[in-house]
């Protein structure tokens, strides 16, 4: 009796404790269903949009309306430095085409680089001309020009020449000797002289043709820029460096005439303009100080948010690995790496450095304004293109963006592949064809007349432009153009057209069949909480987050 009770009471513990252990087992299991559930909640409401985010924890999109706010401000600072720029490079550009035909004896608007000499009287007479308008250059010019001084004298211009040391060319026994070495010689001639013509000064004289390389005439003029004053902006200072190039390098006839400035602005040093006060210099200065503060707060919301999706990242790769043993493809993890929000990082670290330069420009401490255009501009267009990603919210346009984003590695392939025959090409026809072709001249033209072909423009004038005096070269233009344009036409761009298709009705199937493309999005879909269920109020990251005053911000 003893022993059947101790028996009954053996199998009596021992069910007891199995009963313990499956409760506990499906405790365990249940805690580690809510922990997956939780985390794919989580990993949901990552990758909602503001709309949907602002629906399942009512936060409100702070970053999407900074990013209209940014649009709207951005462009009109960029209209505004455009217009004041625009007005910069006319000036410039106006004050250039003046100075050819001040200097340039009877130049009537010839294209850049086809004014030229071809006699000894017209080379002298072309210096001496300059010369003479360089002195009484304040009778002459309807504009505001004035000579250069340094320590209260005037700036001399200077004529130089470049010329071999000695040489002895005689084409006709075919015969010459000559000292490669070049040597170089500059006299100086102050304004207020006056020379004719017939009598230059008598410090200018030249060496023989045949020996000459160049004569480069050197001056400085200085001017102010006053149409600014119609627009509110402080008028500038600009120094004028000009210089004429007279080339005779080749030794062919014909000598190449060429006028260059390279231009200085800065502060004038004296001012006053009546009726008017610097409120609008504040307000312009204000305006760029609010766009500077608007894109450095974009700026942190933004890195913030790269690196959140960076650490759920490791979190996501450390979760699967545990419960389901497996790796994730990097492509997954780059999910968590929203591009857009880099974009926009870029963004506005470029409009943060074109205000700023905007800034020193108005206050006439800095003068780059290529550099800070180049920015602006560059920024400007950033901000633009992130509205796709807006666009993006809606279904329609989406399918776009993700064609885009799938086709772009087979893209990046395949234009590396048709570059090689491109360049191919390219050296092809600058080597064989430069010397017959204006547009083959050099590589750059190259490249920008066969991406010319490729657009089917100017194909008529390419061809009929080809020189017909060798025959063989005539022959060889005919097979390589007609090569080109039916290989890069009819087969390089319809593979290319094929490929960016055939990516997008892969996409538009997976988005009408409601297909998971990958690990990371078949576990998410497995979440069936809408953001309006109020379920994502409950979430982990939602307590944490709250306890930092960025969150607001989201």
């Amino acid at each position: 009796s003893l022993k059947s009770d101790l028996a009954l009471c053996s199998c009596r513990s021992e069910e007891a404790r199995l009963n313990g252990l499956c409760r506990w087992s499906a405790h365990t299991q249940g805690l580690q269903a809510k922990v997956v559930e939780d985390f794919r909640r989580r990993l949901k409401y990552f990758f909602m949009n503001p709309c949907e985010k602002y629906k399942a924890r009512g936060r409100k999109p702070w970053k999407l309306m900074l990013q209209i706010l940014k649009i709207a401000i951005i462009t009109v600072q960029l209209v505004s430095f455009g217009l004041s720029n625009e007005m910069m490079v006319t000036f410039k550009d106006e004050n250039l085409m003046t100075f050819r035909h001040l200097f340039l004896k009877g130049y009537k608007d010839h294209r850049v680089g086809s004014y030229a000499l071809y006699t000894k009287d017209d080379v002298y007479d072309h210096i001496y001309y300059i010369i003479n308008t360089y002195t009484n250059l304040q009778n002459l010019t309807v504009g505001n020009l004035a000579y250069e001084m340094v320590d209260g004298e005037y700036t001399a211009l200077s004529v130089c020449q470049e010329f071999y040391r000695n040489s002895s060319i005689d084409p006709g026994n075919e015969t010459f000797d000559i000292n490669p070495h070049i040597e170089k010689d500059c006299i100086s001639i102050y304004p207020m002289q006056s020379f004719d013509n017939s009598t230059p000064p008598a410090n200018v004289c030249f060496v023989c043709q045949c020996r000459l390389l160049s004569v480069s005439v050197n001056l400085t003029l200085k001017t102010i820029n006053l149409q600014t004053v119609r627009h509110h902006e402080l008028p500038d200072c600009y120094d004028f460096h000009i210089m004429i190039t007279f080339d005779n390098r080749a030794h062919s006839g014909k000598i190449k005439v060429d006028v260059k400035n390279d231009v200085r602005i800065y502060e004038c040093r004296d001012w006053n303009v009546e009726g008017t006060s610097d409120e609008n210099d504040y307000l312009l200065l204000s305006f760029d100080s609010v766009v500077i503060l608007a894109c450095f707060a974009s700026l942190i919301l933004c890195t913030r948010s790269v690196v959140n999706g960076i650490q759920l990242q490791f979190e996501f790769n450390t979760f699967f690995h545990a419960y389901y043993n497996k790796i994730v493809s990097w492509s997954d993890r780059m999910e968590f790496v929203n591009g857009w929000y880099i974009l926009i990082i870029v963004s506005d670290t470029l409009t943060i450095a074109g205000s700023a330069l905007k800034i020193g420009i108005q206050t006439k401490y800095l003068t780059n304004y290529d550099v800070c255009s180049i920015l602006l501009g560059t920024a400007t267009m950033l901000v633009w293109v992130g509205v796709i990603r807006y666009l993006g919210f809606f279904k329609k346009y989406n399918i776009l963006i993700l064609t885009l984003r799938a086709a772009f590695p087979n893209v990046i392939r395949f234009c590396c592949c048709a570059a090689m025959i491109y360049l191919g090409y390219c050296f092809c026809g600058w080597i064989v064809l430069g010397p017959h072709h204006d547009k083959f001249r050099t590589l750059d033209k190259v490249t920008e007349c066969l991406f010319s072909l490729i657009n089917g423009d100017d194909m008529y004038a390419t061809f009929l432009k080809m020189r017909d005096n060798s025959y063989m070269v005539w022959l060889f233009s005919r097979l390589y153009l007609y090569s080109f344009i039916s290989l890069f036409i009819y087969m390089v761009l319809s593979l290319f057209i094929a490929l960016i298709t055939d990516t997008y009705e892969t996409i538009k199937h997976h988005q009408q069949e409601k297909v998971p493309v990958s690990q990371l999005q078949a576990f998410i879909a497995e979440c069936r909480d809408q953001p309006e269920s109020g379920r994502y109020q409950t979430d982990e990251d939602s307590a944490s987050c709250c306890v930092s005053p960025c969150c607001c911000f989201g």
